[in-house]
């Protein structure tokens, strides 16, 4: 038996008629079924072939069902419905209160007289009669009752299982002509229950017992020996049999199987599935433990216990571990310990003056004032200057197994040790990018501007020198003065202060990628790179960025950009770190306030363009020096205490050889 809407069974009887019945007596008030309410519709076949004395018959035995039942519309509440090749609905269950009408109702009838459609009549029974606009009853047992006589014209089964599913419990019913197969097709289970052939009109008048019986018997799980295994289940005049959760109903409709779930394969267990009625556990083999989703298995790492004693690497496998060393180290007999393997200390290479050890490699080098040859073995003795791009400027000058770069007088070397110039750093190519996003503020914006004009107070601009780009970034990239813009530091400082603030969002990222592709372009007035001038960036910014900065960041480093982040109140110092080019805290700057920000404008030009200094200084003129023959002697002299040193370190070098020489 299916269960109906709120899990109140449904009922639906198919009766097929096709001999005389005789009138059964009517049955007084105490006869009167009071089993509780029920929604009953019958589903009468008048099709061509039921003859008129037979659909008289039919007609008849309807009124003496009813005649049994408790009609109301708080009791047993009664729908009609007559099928051929159409379905026509004679009154539905919230028609008549009461017998009489009903009864009137029931003889007013007239046959279609035409095909047999039954699947079409049960599709309509099922979403039609039993909803509750026809006066169907929500936790009320519904039941139908169709009586036909033939084999049906179009599809049953699949809309019988519909109806069942749906909760309506199907009694087929057939009288002679009527096809077994059909029946039991349309009928629920269990068909012993369901399913009628009737040949005669005592039959007929047995099942109209028969069904009082089960609208208004007894209990007969509780009343009978029904067989459940597990559950037995009551409906109206019926019952039928359940299982237990993890358990299947058999074949026979009242014992039960448990559900292996393994033995079908209905699991997903890597290694071992361990079944109980309608679940199962997942387990695994030896050396194995089961993982955190249950189902799959790892090796048990027997080296994370931690008592192996591995000198260096413990290597799990099935049931236990072993020892294995790094590349360059032997295993010793205990199984654990590792020994460097020292190929130059074993005389293994074929180096001609220095054998370099690492574990279980080698390589070569030469002494103080020699090269290594392509062979990576012999040394050979060199001339720095004639034999490498030194690079310098002016002029190389050997030292043993060195050089060096010097300048002409009144000059000074750079800070790449190779170049020439009249200050260190002092030329340099300078794009500054100033955040102009809505949470500046304007009055803090014109703090901005005043720090960018004490950085160009401590530059020297000129077309030659340093050169100066400006460019202001919110939620978009706007530049406001590219390299060659303009050539002086007041006409720098002026068109900095007529700057319009831009507001809205922080695209930090936007800006970064802008200044790689743009402002160091040389139509933007960038000198070309092998001039060697250095680039600088310096991005001021207040906040976090909306966008991603560490590519763009990454590239203008990449690039040779030297770059410099400064940081007001909620600006972010991990996005600062990221901006900023090694080391980090010489190009990083952060202050709480917008206040401060001058003291910043004081220390970065130091950066930019450094003076050796004694004290607190402000270097106005990078280049001021009041005598450049005396710095340069001074700088000889350093390279010179430079040069002692490194003698030193050659005869130390040359020490530990001769060591090496006498272990052989």
């Amino acid at each position: 038996m299916t269960m109906g809407k709120f899990g109140a069974p449904c009922v639906f009887i198919l009766l097929s008629l096709a001999v005389l019945a005789a009138a059964r007596p009517k049955a007084g008030p105490e006869q009167k079924c009071k089993s509780g309410p029920v929604d009953l519709v019958f589903l009468i076949d008048s099709s061509r072939s039921v003859r008129p004395h037979e659909f008289e018959t039919m007609r008849k035995f309807m009124i003496d069902i009813l005649d049994t039942l408790d009609i109301g519309l708080n009791a047993t509440r009664v729908g009609v419905v007559q099928y051929s090749s159409q379905v026509r609905s004679e009154f539905s269950l919230k028609t008549h209160a009461k017998l009489d009408s009903m009864v009137k109702g029931i003889n007013q009838i007239i046959p279609l007289a035409q095909g047999t459609m039954t699947g079409l009549a049960i599709r309509y029974v099922m979403n039609e009669a039993f909803t509750a606009a026809a006066g169907d009853r929500p936790k009320v047992p519904n039941v139908a009752v169709i009586v036909t006589d033939g084999r049906p014209q179009d599809r049953v089964a699949e809309v019988a299982a519909e109806a069942r599913e749906k909760g309506i419990e199907i009694y087929a019913v057939g009288v002679a002509r009527a096809d077994m197969t059909s029946l039991r097709a349309m009928a629920s289970p269990p068909f012993e229950d369901h399913v009628f052939l009737v040949e005669s009109f005592d039959l007929i008048h047995q099942f109209g017992l028969q069904f009082q019986d089960k609208l208004c018997g007894m209990d007969l799980c509780l009343e009978s020996d029904h067989g459940c295994e597990h559950i037995c289940e009551s409906s109206p005049g019926s019952f039928h049999c359940l299982c237990l959760p993890g358990y299947t109903l058999n074949p026979d409709g009242k014992t039960c199987s448990a559900i292996d779930l393994c033995a079908e394969g209905k699991h997903n267990c890597e290694q071992i599935c361990v079944s109980s009625p309608g679940s199962f556990t997942c387990d695994c083999n030896k050396g194995y433990k089961l993982n955190g989703d249950k189902r799959t298995c790892s090796m048990i790492d027997f080296c994370s216990f931690g008592n192996h004693s591995c000198d260096h690497e413990c290597v799990s496998v099935l049931n236990g571990y072993h020892c294995r060393c790094n590349q360059g180290f032997r295993l010793l007999d205990d199984g654990k310990t590792c020994q460097a393997i020292d190929l130059c200390a074993e005389g293994k290479h074929d180096c001609e003056q220095i054998c370099l050890s690492a574990p279980g490699v080698f390589s070569c080098d030469c002494k103080k004032g020699f090269k290594l040859n392509k062979d990576k073995r012999t040394c050979t003795n060199m001339d720095m200057c004639n034999t490498v791009a030194h690079g310098c400027e002016h002029q190389c000058v050997n030292t043993p197994g060195s050089y060096y770069c010097v300048c002409p007088e009144g000059q000074l070397l750079q800070e790449d040790g190779k170049s020439c110039g009249t200050c260190k750093s002092a030329n340099i190519d300078l794009v500054l990018l100033i955040d102009g996003s809505k949470s500046v503020r304007p009055q803090n914006f014109e703090l901005v501007k005043k720090f960018v004009n004490q950085v160009v107070d401590s530059l020297d601009v000129s077309a030659h020198g340093t050169r100066v780009g400006l460019v202001q970034y919110s939620s978009r990239v706007r530049t406001e003065f590219s390299l060659n813009t303009y050539h002086t530091a007041e006409e720098i400082k002026a068109a900095v202060m007529k700057v319009d603030y831009m507001e809205k969002g922080t695209m930090t990222g936007l800006a970064l990628k802008h200044m790689l592709e743009n402002s160091f372009a040389e139509a933007e007035g960038a000198r070309p790179a092998g001039r060697n001038i250095p680039r600088v960036g310096l991005v001021f910014t207040d906040g976090r960025s909306q966008d991603d900065i560490t590519e763009y960041a990454k590239k203008a480093k990449e690039a040779g950009i030297t770059m410099y982040a400064v940081g007001v109140g909620k600006a972010v110092e991990e996005e600062l770190r990221v901006i900023a080019s090694d080391p980090v805290e010489k190009h990083f700057y952060y202050t709480t306030d917008f206040s401060a920000i001058s003291t910043i404008a004081e220390n970065l030009k130091l950066n930019i363009c450094p003076e050796e200094s004694l004290g607190e200084i402000e270097v106005k003129d990078p280049c001021a020096c009041e005598s450049l023959v005396e710095f340069q002697r001074a700088t000889m002299s350093s390279l010179e205490l430079i040069t002692q040193k490194l003698a030193g370190m050659t005869v130390r070098l040359e020490q530990l050889e001769n060591q090496l020489l006498s272990r052989k």
